[in-house]
């Protein structure tokens, strides 16, 4: 038995700057590989920002039919209010390019890094922090005028968990890692003002569908945790999809899920089934995610712009994502409104400080930069040419 999906369906992968481009030095993240943290360094990355045309190709090749990838604002703003016309020019030529090999281009204008200038005023709890972001989106938004689909801000509530980490480090409070870490709801806030400055500078500017990506952590509450259930999740999730009401779509990047008891958040138990970055093996989590988004924001599109699995072996990614899809049609089934599929990732790429967990649908030499397609690439290539699950 097969599944059709709609006409117009996306079916994609998705990258972000810092991750593949390489050398994005003007960045915060850069400024933290360099740090006593004992993390790895990004440095060349996959050098995706000279071989953007090479991978969207292989995408392309392989029958999918979009392509998600970010706009660095530590690019085009290196410095306070030095805004760069050739790095902009350089983002409307991957537009371009994309556009050219029939990929619909999902854009994100923010995805995890910022300028080093930002950092030092403050970041997101800095006096004037959405209206710096709103004049970065002001440069972009013209070359972004033919554009179909825009993400102002990727996964705020994880980047209010990481700021709100190095706040407190910064404060000089400990951070024990065995703690899991919740949103900083002030960050939160900004970010989600943020986003809303965005979207009308990018109606005016453009004809695209705007909105937010969010970490769907599909929470599942331990028996009788029902209250605190409702509690977490409002501070992990509903806060930012309250932050989407009335945009032309949701993001929901989902991997895998998460229990809360009594006390909270329960830290995943050890197993040999976990994927490289501990997470449980739970591809039910994609439909578990987009059925809640859809129940509350009671209508809003959703576009699945993350999901995927961290593994060595490409046959488990096969099943992993198989399944996965399979909970996202019965999801449409059930009349949650889906726009399309972003596998991550279309590469092998940077896992913010670690290179071991891999992602990607191409492997990447990272002494050659020769890109090899794998299996997983060809596979989901063939459901989008087809549209259908078999």
């Amino acid at each position: 038995m097969s599944k059709s999906f709609p006409d117009g369906f996306l079916w994609g992968a998705a990258t972000s700057a810092h991750q593949v481009e390489g050398n994005n030095i003007n960045s915060d993240w850069w400024l933290i590989e360099q740090g006593p943290y004992g993390l790895q360094r990004s440095g060349d990355a996959d050098d995706s920002y000279h071989r953007y045309a090479e991978e969207m190709q292989l995408l392309a090749d392989a029958g999918l039919n979009s392509y998600r990838f970010s706009i660095e604002w530590a690019r085009i703003e290196p410095s306070k209010g030095d805004f760069s016309r050739a790095e902009r020019a350089h983002y409307r030529r991957m537009i371009d390019t994309a556009k050219g090999l029939g990929l619909t281009p999902v854009v994100t204008l923010h995805h995890f890094t910022h300028p080093l200038w930002f950092e030092a005023e403050g970041a997101w709890l800095g006096e004037d922090a959405v209206g710096a972001f709103t004049r970065y989106v002001e440069f972009v938004a013209p070359i972004l005028q033919d554009v179909e689909w825009i993400c102002t801000i990727n996964e705020p509530n994880m980047v209010a968990v990481m700021h709100g980490m190095r706040v407190r480090a910064a404060r000089g409070e400990a951070i024990d890692p065995s703690v899991l870490a919740y949103p900083d709801e002030n960050i939160g806030r900004v970010l989600i003002a943020a986003h809303r400055a965005a979207v009308p500078v990018l109606k005016e500017s453009t004809g695209a569908k705007v909105g937010m990506a969010i970490s769907a952590q599909a929470q599942e509450a331990a028996p009788g945790a029902e209250e605190k259930l409702a509690e977490v999740r409002y501070q992990w999730e509903d806060m930012y999809l309250e932050g989407c009401r009335g945009d032309d779509f949701v993001g929901i990047q989902a991997y895998s899920t998460q229990t809360v008891d009594e006390n909270g958040l329960v830290p995943h138990a050890p197993s040999p089934e976990n994927t490289l970055v501990g997470l449980p093996y739970r591809p039910d989590a994609l439909g578990i995610a987009v059925r809640h988004a859809h129940e509350f924001l009671e209508g809003v599109p959703v576009l699945v712009t993350e999901n995927g699995i961290a593994t060595a072996d490409d046959d488990r990614r096969i099943a992993y994502t198989g399944e996965a899809l399979r909970h996202l049609s019965e999801a449409m089934d059930d009349g949650v409104d889906v726009a399309g599929y972003l596998h991550w990732s279309a590469l092998d790429n940077f896992e913010w400080g670690h290179w071991e967990p891999t992602f990607g649908l191409i492997a990447v030499d990272r002494e050659t930069f020769e890109r090899t397609p794998k299996p997983s690439l060809a596979w989901l290539g063939a459901i989008a040419r087809r549209n259908t699950l078999q």
